[in-house]
């Protein structure tokens, strides 16, 4: 009897779940009742889902927004009321689409010259503004710009400023760089009705 409860307690060391069901008495029985328990909560759930699924089919759909109507429509639209209108005499026939002229496609219009087609509200800036096109890339030519600035603007700052350094004297040049007309990041910045 001793090795047999020896064998049993270096089980419930090793096993935990082992260690449960022998002090527990087995515990198959609580195993089952949790799982009929799940099966229990499952079954209802379903049966609330199936209820709300009824529930939401039972609702008449929303009425689908208006449409979008094509000329094709109007016009069929407009020949049944005047096919319904008794304004119209009894042996007037209609014209079949051989005898009516052409239509032009307005879709598929094309421009004449020097006319400008705008569909788009960028579009119609662009083709109602006076101003040139704005320089996309300023930076690109900010290294030649500042080059002709220095050259320029240096002797002069050497003249007001003689006993400083050029570490200095270039300091002042670039705080003069910044505000300078020359520049072209203040270029792109300036008003849009400035006189040019």
């Amino acid at each position: 009897m001793g090795d047999h409860q020896e064998i049993q307690w270096a089980n419930i060391y090793r096993f935990p779940d082992f260690a449960a069901a022998v002090l527990l008495g087995g515990g198959q029985e609580e195993r089952e009742k949790r799982r009929l328990e799940q099966l229990e909560r499952k079954k209802e759930l379903q049966r609330l889902l199936e209820e709300e699924d009824a529930k939401l089919k039972g609702r008449a759909p929303k009425p689908p927004g208006p449409t979008k109507v094509t000329r094709a429509q109007i016009d069929e639209v407009l020949r049944k009321d005047l096919k319904d209108s008794p304004d119209v005499a009894a042996g007037e026939k209609p014209k079949s689409h051989l005898e009516l002229p052409l239509e032009e496609n307005l879709n598929r219009r094309v421009l004449e010259e020097g006319s400008v087609e705008a569909r788009t509200i960028e579009e119609a800036i662009a083709v109602l503004s006076v101003a040139e096109d704005p320089d996309r890339h300023p930076e690109r030519r900010m290294k030649a710009a500042f080059s002709a600035f220095e050259e320029e603007t240096l002797p002069r700052l050497k003249q007001e400023n003689p006993n400083m350094r050029l570490s200095q004297l270039k300091q002042l040049l670039k705080k003069e760089w910044m505000k300078a007309p020359e520049n072209p990041m203040n270029q792109r910045h300036a008003s849009y009705n400035s006189q040019k």
